[in-house]
C-alpha cells in the first residue's frame, strides 16, 4: 500500500525542531507539486521558466545582486559560483547538516533545498554579513571564546543557525539550545563548546554589545 505523505500542518507543533520543520516542509512541498493541478487551474499558474538561464535579482546582506540562473540551479550553488559568497559550505547537498544554513527573511534555512529564482524577491542573510574580523559578531566572538569550532568547516552554518536562534529566543535554556540547533551536525563533535557559546552570545546580546 502506498503511503500518504503527510502535509505540513499534519506534523506536531509542540517541540517541533528546526530539523523536524524542515523535514515536514520538504514533504509539504513536494507532495504539491506533484498533485494534479485543479480543472481550470491551468490558466492561472504563471509562465513556465527556463530550461534556459533567467534573469533574478537576489537581495543578500542588504545587497542587490543581479544574476542569470538556470530555474534548477540552488541557493547555495548560486551563492557560491556565481557570487563567489562561499561562506556556506557544500557539504551533505541533502538537508541534512545544516553548513549551508542561510537566513531567509528571518527563518534559518538550508541553502542546497532552496532555489534560486525561489528566493528572489526574499531578504538572504549569510555569514559574510554577520561581522568582520575586526568587529566581530557576539555569536562569532563567543565561539572563539569557548573552542566551539575544530576544523571549522560547519561552523559558518552554525554561526548563522545560533544567530536565527538567538533572534528568536534570546533568554534559551541549555535544554532550548540543543533542540533548537538539532539542524545542525558537527562532525569534530564540538556540542559542548557550541552550546556554551550560544548562553554567552544570548548573554552578550542582551546586554545591548551586539552589532547586528
Amino acid at each position: 500500500m502506498r503511503r500518504k505523505k503527510k502535509k505540513l500542518q499534519d506534523l506536531p507543533q509542540e517541540g517541533l525542531s528546526r530539523r523536524d520543520f524542515l523535514k515536514g516542509a520538504s514533504m509539504a512541498v513536494s507532495t504539491g507539486l506533484l498533485a494534479a493541478p485543479e480543472a481550470g487551474a491551468a490558466e492561472h499558474m504563471p509562465g513556465v521558466q527556463g530550461p534556459g538561464a533567467v534573469p533574478i535579482t537576489l537581495q543578500i546582506n542588504g545587497k542587490a545582486h543581479s544574476l542569470q540562473v538556470e530555474p534548477r540551479v540552488t541557493l547555495l550553488d548560486a551563492l557560491r559560483n556565481q557570487l563567489d559568497i562561499t561562506g556556506a559550505k557544500k557539504v551533505c547537498d541533502r538537508g541534512v547538516c545544516g553548513a549551508c544554513t542561510v537566513i531567509l527573511d528571518g527563518r534559518p534555512v538550508y541553502a542546497c533545498n532552496v532555489l534560486a529564482i525561489e528566493a528572489e524577491g526574499h531578504r538572504i542573510e549569510t555569514i559574510e554579513g554577520m561581522g568582520t574580523a575586526e568587529n566581530l559578531h557576539p555569536v562569532m566572538a563567543a565561539f572563539v571564546n569557548h573552542d566551539a569550532q575544530q576544523c571549522g568547516f560547519c561552523t559558518p552554518g552554525f554561526v548563522v543557525a545560533c544567530k536565527a536562534f538567538l533572534d528568536k529566543h534570546p533568554d534559551p535554556t541549555r535544554e532550548d539550545v540543543e533542540h533548537g540547533l538539532g539542524g545542525n551536525l558537527c562532525r569534530c563533535g564540538t556540542y559542548a563548546g557550541i552550546r556554551e557559546a550560544v548562553l554567552e552570545a544570548a548573554k552578550t546580546l542582551k546586554g545591548g554589545r551586539a552589532n547586528g
